[in-house]
């Protein structure tokens, strides 16, 4: 048994887009916000990574002076001390990727990436809220991340950046 290829209209499979135009300076400031919101998260992870003795031994502290009825032995204190850090430096690693994915999506004009943009700042916005920052320093870099990712969505929805994304379609 033989099979017949597939029929196709005669023509050229090939769908043609008008030209795109220009990218707007709306999306060209948003996008170098992102740019600039993965360094405040790399200058965070650094930070976090030259100062994790300190941060562990004020888990470490916390746990001590925790009371939940029960005493934690040192393997456990230990245990949750690397464990916290380890997180925080995965949450950072992960940040600093989801901006520059942003930034090139955004950058490409593509329509579902403002979207998942905006849901990413959603998401930071409960970051900052529950968050529990106790240093003036963290506090300072998860807020100017988030003052970032406002102005950056303000850019992203604005009508310039609406009409190139309609032309990139």
């Amino acid at each position: 048994m033989t099979y017949q290829p597939y029929p196709t209209g005669g023509g050229s499979n090939t769908v043609q887009r008008p030209p795109r135009g220009p990218q707007p300076s709306t999306v060209r400031t948003a996008v170098i916000l992102m740019y600039v919101g993965a360094g405040l998260s790399a200058l965070g992870l650094i930070g976090t990574l030259a100062l994790s003795g300190r941060i562990k031994n004020a888990v470490g502290r916390a746990l001590r002076n925790a009371r939940t009825g029960r005493t934690l032995t040192a393997a456990e204190i230990h245990s949750a001390e690397n464990l916290y850090l380890v997180f925080v430096v995965v949450i950072l690693l992960i940040a600093i990727g989801l901006w520059l994915w942003m930034a090139w999506a955004n950058g490409q004009g593509r329509g579902w990436a403002r979207i998942v943009s905006t849901v990413l700042f959603g998401l930071n916005t409960l970051w900052l809220i529950f968050s529990g920052a106790r240093t003036t320093t963290t506090l300072v870099f998860v807020g100017l991340g988030w003052l970032v990712g406002l102005a950056t969505l303000i850019l992203l929805w604005r009508r310039e950046t609406s009409q190139y994304i309609a032309q990139s379609q």
